[in-house]
């Protein structure tokens, strides 16, 4: 057995027979290559296959965490997207393929878990063009070579002790095979040894079926419920402590859920591994024991830098530094006072009140509530939006971002109803040209979620933000919040130009030493 828990001949030896001829893939211009630089297409190394590239020249700075991690590609030279640094673009040779990871051995096929998270299952990926052309007989035999080595009690030592080297659900991705003796490995792991005032919580790994499920809109009373008894929802508070905030962004994070100790814990799977969206939600969540909890994050992440607690909230900072856990500061939400956005007064408001007052002189265009009616033109706009987007020049971040949302929007627009958003739409000559939605925090602040607005058209941007905030007022709304800027500089001095009357801090949590 290898330093890292991965068995000498896994290494040493081709275990796979290659279904791709070499021909096809020298070839191709799917593989190595991607179009993000965080992508989760990524191949994972463990911590000897590390050893091995860094043994045949690629740089050990390519290897976040060198027990284990995805590698970090780079720009690639001849064009856009990233690439593997171990491929050479003038070759299109892999310069350490014979050493190279168990996750570039294995394809096309994949290892994942399942739509319901809850299953390991073997796939094969729909997006490697070879696989459309050999026809199902040719890979479902392959398969059939592919299991025995799967089923061998070393491979499942090696990937229960790299459970990264275990995919996210991928849609393209088709299964094949259900992988139970692996699955029960994986989730079955040693209980934690968990010191006083943990005893008893049980070990997230060992919850199994019953324990980690998938957060579905079945679940947003129980969330909500938990919310108010953490006592962490409060007026001018933070967008995350709503259920919303977190279900309209499934498409891009799988979401999961447990009871573990009389707390609600929610954990999100990222293409960088798994964290928890919040904190621990119970009557005391400054003292919710958070030690299994990392070491959860940890065995499942490969001790990556992804083991975290996202949105914690000032009131509960010091307690958790006081208690040895690390919190630093992420970007602040902008809170503002309904009444100031809806008069936009004096000066300081001079440029959006010119631009409302532009829009109105120009067209005859109502605010009106959100309804099924709206569903097709808005996703329409939607689409229309993003490209207007694009062509108007992003910010790296900003394109990522824009990609990121679609699925958001998407989400809003089909489930409005069951998620209880508040929304509204502007229509120009009958055709919808803007639209928005939010989410009430508590009963006083109303968080603005996503807004979509004709780039074409002067002052309805700023026209259907002031009549959000008009609707809003009209429900009981004091305060307005905005979430925070993204990172995006524009988006930044656009939040600002409305003078928020607090910047409400979030930090984000993560245990003293890993």
């Amino acid at each position: 057995m290898s330093s890292a828990g991965y068995p000498d001949h896994l290494i040493t030896i081709e275990p796979l027979a290659q279904l791709v001829p070499s021909s096809v893939c020298l070839s191709c211009d799917v593989c190595c290559r991607f179009p993000e630089q965080d992508s989760f297409l990524r191949p994972y190394f463990t911590g000897r296959e590390i050893q091995a590239a860094v043994a045949r020249g690629i740089d050990p700075a390519s290897f976040p965490d060198p027990c284990g991690s995805q590698v970090s590609v780079v720009p690639n030279p001849q064009g856009e997207g990233y690439l593997c640094p171990a491929f050479d673009p003038s070759t299109r040779h892999c310069r350490i393929y014979e050493t190279r990871p168990l996750d570039c051995r294995l394809y096309p096929l994949g290892l994942m878990w399942n739509a319901a998270q809850d299953q390991v299952v073997l796939g094969w990926d729909t997006k490697c063009p070879y696989m459309q052309e050999v026809g199902p007989a040719a890979i479902i035999a392959h398969v059939d070579r592919v299991m025995p080595w799967l089923e061998q009690e070393e491979t499942i030592e090696t990937l229960a002790a790299n459970p990264r080297l275990i995919g996210r659900f991928q849609e393209d991705v088709t299964v094949v095979r259900n992988l139970p003796h692996l699955t029960e490995r994986v989730i079955g792991g040693k209980q934690f040894s968990c010191s006083a005032g943990t005893a008893g919580i049980p070990d997230p790994l060992r919850l199994g079926l019953d324990g980690l499920k998938p957060l579905t809109i079945a679940e947003a009373a129980r969330m909500n419920r938990a919310i108010d008894q953490s006592g962490l929802r409060e007026a001018g508070g933070l967008a995350a402590y709503s259920f919303p905030y977190h279900y309209i962004w499934r498409g891009i994070l799988a979401y999961h859920w447990a009871e573990i100790g009389g707390y609600f814990c929610l954990f999100a799977d990222s293409p960088a591994g798994v964290f928890m969206a919040l904190p621990p939600l119970g009557p005391q969540p400054a003292e919710a024991p958070l030690d299994p909890l990392f070491e959860f994050m940890r065995r499942r992440n490969g001790a990556s830098a992804v083991c975290r607690i996202e949105n914690v909230p000032e009131r509960i900072k010091a307690e958790w530094q006081n208690r040895g856990y690390r919190l630093n500061t992420k970007d602040p939400e902008y809170l503002y006072r309904v009444d100031d956005l809806v008069e936009l007064a004096g000066d300081r408001y001079k440029s959006q009140r010119a631009a409302c007052n532009r829009f109105r002189r120009e067209h005859q265009a109502p605010f009106e509530p959100y309804s099924r009616l709206f569903h097709r033109d808005c996703l329409a706009l939607l689409i229309e939006w993003g490209e207007q987007k694009k062509a108007g020049g992003l910010e790296e971040l900003g394109r990522l971002l824009l990609e990121d949302a679609e699925s958001a929007h998407r989400i809003a627009l089909n489930e409005f109803d069951g998620l209880g958003l508040v929304g509204g739409v502007v229509r120009i000559d009958g055709r919808v040209r803007a639209y928005t939605f939010g989410v009430w925090l508590d009963r006083t602040t109303l968080c603005i979620l996503l807004e979509v607005a004709d780039r074409t058209v002067p002052g309805l941007a700023q026209h259907l933000f002031r009549e959000s905030c008009r609707m809003a007022q009209r429900l009981g709304a004091t305060w307005i919040n905005t979430m925070d800027d993204s990172g995006l500089s524009t988006l930044r001095a656009s939040k600002q130009a409305y003078h928020p009357v607090r910047l409400v801090p979030s930090y984000v949590a993560s245990p003293a030493r890993l």
